[in-house]
């Protein structure tokens, strides 16, 4: 599915950034199995017959000696609009409050993308902020937007 996500266009959606190393995926997978520590990725799995619905993500980031996790989730179009989005956003959450320090986790979307923007409310997200022309893609500078969730703030869905 890794390997998907990085040489079929629009299966990611907006996100997609063109053309990527095929092997990179096993090539990570065979060095740390995704369980690195400053970044990873976990499957989303729906059930034991469906399998694997795409997968959520996190790596490291912060302000001087301030450290938060930035995640991301990515999931397979047949997944989509189900709400499952949220539901792994919000466990990925919980998982790193509980296994590290970090007092936040941030999220970016495109703000054309409604459906992440009610997923990360539901998650426990806040919009913080717009990111003026913070990605390249389909050939022009676009804006972002960031989310943040703090240590002690629940989900609200």
């Amino acid at each position: 599915m890794f390997r998907r996500f990085a040489t079929e266009p629009g299966l990611i959606g907006l996100d997609w950034a063109g053309f990527r190393d095929a092997e990179a995926p096993a090539r990570r997978f065979a060095t740390d199995g995704y369980l690195g520590s400053d970044d990873g990725r976990l499957i989303v799995d729906v059930d034991d017959e469906a399998g694997a619905a795409g997968f959520v993500s996190w790596h490291a980031s912060g302000y001087g000696v301030a450290m938060y996790w930035e995640i991301g989730i990515a999931l397979l179009p047949d997944w989509r609009g189900r709400g499952i989005g949220w539901r792994a956003q919000a466990l990925l959450c919980d998982y790193l409050f509980t296994h590290t320090p970090a007092p936040r986790v941030e999220a970016r979307t495109h703000p054309e993308n409604i459906a992440e923007q009610k997923a990360l409310e539901k998650a426990g997200f806040q919009r913080e902020g717009v990111l003026r022309a913070a990605e390249f893609r389909a050939g022009q500078w676009r804006d972002g937007w960031i989310y943040g969730r703090l240590r002690g703030e629940p989900p609200t869905a």
